[in-house]
């Protein structure tokens, strides 16, 4: 596989980890339009757990099927696609080959209260379906946040160890975040860099707005005169939040929304230093056509050209 001294130079921040991870990171950052430069663009598909069958695939009805979920990510030429265990399965042996994969080992659901997630996969699930990565949910702020980064420790350790890949997803969500607080720019940050602390390969979390949710956070942002005025900006701060921007960040694409709303939000994210984006909904849910023009110029946006 060819390498470009982007990717090379990506892999070397990864000091600890084995050949067989770098070389399953490598195949994500090197797949797809992107491959080579150090951006990605990733199709997550865990929606069906979360929010239910109708609510995830009513408005685009292809999308109930598995494979129209493969054949979209491979067509608009993403760098992965992201799914629990059944979906990754009904697609393993037609798709083989075809695009990295990503595991993904916990799953919540609209029907349970608590702010927590049941394992649903294993690394050993991972590695009978060619998987190159295991993607994992923590809540930080929730009441179960600290089982769930135990968990995720030992899957992860695991996974590097089997020569996987590991995404995490940073949600921060409990009974003390408010809605205004889960997309705070200090709690988006703060989660960010928790989830780098906990050894995770790549972090998703949600785009950051302005606000500032903790009193003693916003006391030094004020002080220090961090601007966090554009989401440019505050891409930029989550990025330093990672090491220094030593660790690859991808920015979801949250709930349906226009697709200049969508563009201006991805150029923010492209400006501050983001390395791409994870979108699921506002992917699927439109009919293919328009999910793959929106795919392409998501893509151009990032390589610069939109």
């Amino acid at each position: 596989m060819r390498i470009t001294q982007r990717v090379k130079k990506i892999l070397d921040w990864y000091e600890s980890d084995n050949p067989g991870t770098k070389a399953n990171l490598a195949r994500i950052l090197m797949e797809g339009k992107l491959g080579g430069t150090g951006k990605l663009v990733i199709l997550p598909v865990d929606q069906g757990f979360e929010h239910g069958p109708a609510r995830s695939f009513a408005p685009n009805p292809a999308a109930y099927d598995p494979h129209y979920h493969f054949q979209l990510a491979i067509e608009a030429g993403l760098s992965a696609y992201a799914a629990p265990l059944g979906m990754i399965e009904s697609g393993a042996d037609t798709f083989a080959g075809a695009i990295p994969t990503i595991l993904k080992l916990n799953s919540s659901n609209s029907l349970a209260g608590a702010k927590d997630q049941a394992v649903t996969g294993s690394v050993n699930d991972a590695l009978r379906l060619g998987c190159a990565a295991i993607g994992f949910t923590i809540y930080p702020g929730s009441e179960y946040a600290f089982e769930q980064m135990e968990e995720f420790r030992e899957l992860a350790d695991e996974a590097k160890s089997a020569g996987l890949a590991v995404v995490l997803w940073s949600y921060p969500r409990g009974p003390d975040l408010d809605k205004a607080g889960e997309t705070a720019i200090d709690i988006c940050a703060y989660a960010a860099h928790m989830a780098a602390l906990l050894g995770a390969h790549i972090i998703k979390v949600k785009p950051p707005t302005a606000h500032l949710s903790l009193p003693a956070a916003k006391k030094v942002y004020e002080a220090q005169q961090i601007d966090i005025s554009t989401l440019a900006k505050r891409v930029e701060h989550v990025m330093q939040a990672t090491f220094s921007g030593k660790r690859i960040v991808v920015f979801s694409g949250g709930e349906a929304k226009d697709l200049e709303g969508l563009f201006e939000e991805v150029r923010g994210l492209r400006d501050g230093g983001a390395c791409g984006s994870i979108i699921g909904r506002n992917t699927f849910q439109r009919p293919k056509a328009e999910a793959l023009a929106m795919l392409g110029k998501i893509i151009e946006i990032y390589q610069g050209r939109a």
